[in-house]
């Protein structure tokens, strides 16, 4: 009897191995395409990188990318410690991808909008996000930074192959729900651990009608059910984005028809209402009408993120916010995602928009989802959040509550201080 099939995810594996097939559990030494890291990741690597006897320059320096996104612009002495020695290093070691505030925002939004990320790619990074890159078709997954000072010097990883369960979402996505929604029901149906070490590998007709940004979304939300990485196949949007953003060559893989898969699960989402992530979990979720709550007041609002904080993401807040007030009773902080994304949602006249609605508008950033700065919590605070995770002490305090959304619930609920369902609202300009 012939062998099974590959799927997508071994199918990239494979090629970048030199093997003709790769099977499930089987340890492997791959090729690297690209290498992140960030500024806490890259202090960690770059020391490890320089006890490796003999380890002086990091395998290409046109394939590592350095972002500084997670305590910037620098809180405090130690954060500018952390920040100018990965400047110091990509300056010694010729790195051309290096992002420093003001060029670059959150590595997970740049890196794609560099044009770095490309379907058929193999990347790892110093980050557990890592994995939004498969929204493009890629192999993309986080590591600690031991490996990734490994593959600094030697430009390639062991890895582990991942099974695959397969996702296949049929129907169309309602009014105000989104693919934030979307991930949120999968990681609840998955639950934190129900993908460990596995690939997530999405299809079905609701998933090809996303933009690249819902897809970004939810491959960057694949960590949360556990998975190694979550993958889209590359269709036409896909190749298109990325051929915008790079000219260098690139293999489209596709799953072979009789890939063995460890579990295919079908979703149908034409009855699917906005969903709320409660604490502490990610996998704690909920329809939103089972979880509005008069008596559940908001202290903050965060919208932004490498999973939400692209320039759709803020269109979508501002067409909810454009003329209103946000509730007295609360906060309420937009991160975009870049540079780029600031910039598009300064032409656009998105900022005025946030800013007259009572928002402050940040510098990109990861400081507030990950309880950094520029948004901590306090004490007995309660957080709607477009981030993704929610864990106790993930945005400061162990003591604060912090829920999750998508960007059109988080917007809603800014008006009324309260978890509100995005369809009550009235648009501006509806009809």
């Amino acid at each position: 009897m012939p062998p099974m099939g590959m799927t997508l995810t071994e199918k990239i594996l494979a090629r970048h191995v030199g093997l003709d097939r790769v099977v499930p559990n089987q340890i492997v030494d791959a090729k690297v395409d690209l290498v992140l890291a960030n500024e806490l990741s890259a202090a960690v690597a770059i020391a490890v990188m320089r006890g490796i006897k003999g380890a002086t320059r990091v395998f290409d320096p046109n394939k590592i990318a350095l972002v500084e996104d997670h305590f910037v612009p620098a809180k405090d002495p130690q954060s500018a410690k952390l920040a100018k020695l990965m400047k110091d290093f990509a300056k010694e070691q010729g790195i051309v991808h290096f992002f420093d505030v003001g060029r670059g925002g959150i590595e997970h939004v740049v890196l794609p909008e560099a044009g770095l990320v490309a379907p058929g790619e193999l990347i790892v990074g110093g980050d557990s996000h890592t994995c939004t890159y498969g929204a493009l078709g890629a192999f993309a997954t986080g590591m600690g930074s031991t490996d990734i000072a490994a593959a600094f010097v030697l430009g390639e990883v062991w890895l582990r192959v991942p099974p695959t369960i397969k996702l296949v979402y049929d129907g169309q996505l309602g009014d105000m729900v989104y693919a934030k929604d979307l991930m949120l029901a999968t990681v609840g149906r998955l639950g934190i651990d129900g993908a460990t070490y596995c690939a997530l590998e999405f299809h079905g007709s609701t998933v090809d009608a996303l933009s690249i940004t819902g897809r970004t979304t939810m491959a960057n939300m694949a960590i949360e059910a556990g998975a190694k990485n979550g993958i889209f196949h590359a269709d036409a949007k896909a190749i298109a984005y990325v051929t915008e953003r790079t000219d260098r060559p690139f293999i489209v893989e596709r799953a072979d028809e009789d890939a063995n898969y460890q579990r295919v699960i079908a979703i149908d989402v034409s009855a699917l209402e906005p969903q709320i992530a409660c604490p502490h979990t990610p996998d704690n979720v909920h329809p939103v009408s089972e979880v509005t709550n008069d008596v559940l007041e908001l202290d903050q609002v965060f919208i932004g993120s490498c999973t939400n904080g692209y320039i759709e993401d803020l269109r979508v807040v501002a067409r909810i916010l454009d003329g209103k007030q946000i509730a007295r009773s609360l906060r309420v902080i937009v991160n975009p995602g870049s540079q780029q994304v600031w910039m598009q949602a300064a032409d656009e006249g998105i900022l005025k928009t946030l800013a007259a609605a009572g928002c402050a508008v940040n510098t990109p950033g990861c400081g507030a989802c990950f309880g950094g700065h520029m948004g901590t919590l306090g004490d007995g605070e309660r957080c709607l959040s477009t981030t993704n995770r929610n864990y106790v002490g993930r945005m400061g305090s162990p003591k604060a509550e912090v829920y999750l959304a998508s960007p059109a619930t988080c917007a809603a609920s800014a008006l009324t201080g309260r978890i509100t369902d995005p369809r009550a609202v009235e648009l501006a300009g509806a009809v």
